[in-house]
């Protein structure tokens, strides 16, 4: 029974005759009852009754041969092989290659029967078409980066872009380094021969286990990056920013747990989220309308319209008091005049008001308004006082009091220098501080 051989361009790469050990030639002998691996042999040792080990001469076998048409009479299946493995090698449209590379066939010869029978041909179209339907409604709900229908980003290599995207090739679906890149070189020099112990047998085989469970970790790894569209980290960066600042935290902190559940069951995750942010914040006004009396929705609308116009006469209050402080000098008012135009304008202005005054020329600041800020209840009055003489957030003055007196514990006793050394900001606010522990007794001078 003749069988379809397989074919190899080089007649060396052919495996040897079992009896001969010569470079086997179509047609051949396969043995149907023995293998695998399985046993070939020529002709010559056929006819000679060739038996190897278990094998026979009555043995059932096959000819192996590709010397019969298949899809066109004038066309051999080794022929249909080689144009198959041409167009692999050389490119689909490369033609004058492709019949470079079969020799037997001419450039319009290989294009019209490749076009005819395996592009236009309405059984392997339909079965493509299938398979394509099949795949769309398998990734019906998942959320790809790039739909089918979009022409993906090209980015040249080594961009900004590419940097971005991970050095992700949308038209290749590939990466140019893969994750575990170098998983290859495991089993380049592993050959499987009939010689081999069952021992060694058994260790090749289980490296090549290996190796299908390291290209495993690869696809779970690129499909999860290309289900959740992390692809583009810069696009997804950006479609989170129409979250508030709470939920786009809850993002960057679940987004590590996102490769446990589907995409869709993510964003339902998020939104979920979202909706809860939503409520509580709604939850909260209500609450707060509650305290103030309010009990109607128009006495809400009422409320909000008072905090307003309240927000509004502050303002004005504040702005009178700098008003206020600048009348002094014209050179300040007029500079002052021209930031509120500056404001009214839509500008906002960071340069300081200079006074033609003397000594620096500069304007006193008003203190510091301690209201609220983090760490004043740690305070006592003194301290206080300094910190709004001196314009320094209470925080920041418990961390600079807490090393000065560390530091003169450890010395004994702390120079001006020392504490300048140790405190980094203005020198005439060092001194004021140092002055003041020294005075309290915080630490001693040295």
């Amino acid at each position: 029974m003749d069988r379809l051989a397989p074919f190899v361009s080089d007649p060396f790469d052919q495996p040897p005759c079992r009896g001969c050990s010569s470079y086997l030639m179509e047609p051949y002998i396969k043995c149907a009852d023995c293998g695998p691996p399985p046993l070939l042999i020529c002709l010559q040792c056929f006819t000679r009754g060739f038996e190897y080990k278990k094998h026979q001469s009555d043995h059932s076998y096959e000819i192996m041969t590709s010397d019969f048409p298949i899809l066109d009479p004038n066309w051999r299946a080794q022929e249909e092989m080689a144009l198959l493995e041409a167009v692999m090698d050389c490119g689909f449209g490369n033609w004058q290659d492709v019949s470079n590379q079969m020799r037997t066939k001419s450039k319009e010869d290989c294009e019209k029967h490749y076009m005819k029978h395996f592009v236009n041909n309405p059984l392997f179209s339909s079965t493509l078409l299938s398979l394509k339907q099949s795949e769309e409604s398998k990734d019906l709900d998942t959320a790809i980066t790039f739909r089918p229908s979009d022409e993906p980003p090209r980015p040249a290599f080594d961009s900004a872009l590419s940097r971005d995207m991970a050095g992700y090739m949308p038209a290749r679906a590939d990466f140019v380094e893969e994750f575990d890149n170098y998983a290859e070189w495991d089993l380049r020099d592993i050959d499987f021969v009939e010689d081999d112990s069952d021992i060694l047998h058994a260790l090749k085989l289980a490296v090549v286990d290996i190796y299908h469970s390291r290209l495993k970790e690869r696809q779970r790894r690129k499909k999860i990056l290309r289900d959740h569209g992390l692809i583009n980290l810069r696009k997804f960066q950006i479609l989170e920013r129409r979250y508030p600042k709470e939920v786009q935290d809850l993002c960057e902190a679940m987004r590590h747990f996102a490769r446990l559940v589907g995409p869709t069951e993510h964003d339902k995750f998020i939104e979920s989220q979202t909706l809860d942010f939503e409520l509580r914040k709604e939850i909260k006004r209500l609450q707060e309308y509650r305290r103030a009396g309010v009990f109607t929705f128009r006495g809400a609308r009422v409320y909000d319209c008072l905090n307003v116009h309240r927000e509004e006469e502050r303002l004005k209050r504040c702005m009178l008091t700098d008003l206020l402080q600048c009348l002094q000098d014209s050179t300040s008012c007029q500079q002052w005049l021209h930031r509120q135009a500056a404001i009214d304008s839509g500008i906002n202005p960071v340069a300081p008001i200079l006074s033609s005054a003397d000594g620096a020329g500069r304007r006193n600041a008003p203190p510091l308004n301690l209201t609220g800020l983090p760490g004043t209840e740690k305070l006592n009055d003194k301290e206080k006082e300094l910190c709004q003489m001196v314009r320094l957030v209470p925080g920041a003055y418990l961390e600079y009091k807490s090393a000065l007196m560390n530091e003169s514990s450890r010395l004994g006793g702390l120079k001006l220098a020392q504490a300048r050394t140790l405190i980094k900001i203005d020198v005439n606010k060092t001194r004021k501080i140092y002055d003041f522990l020294i005075r309290e007794g915080y630490i001693t001078k040295a």
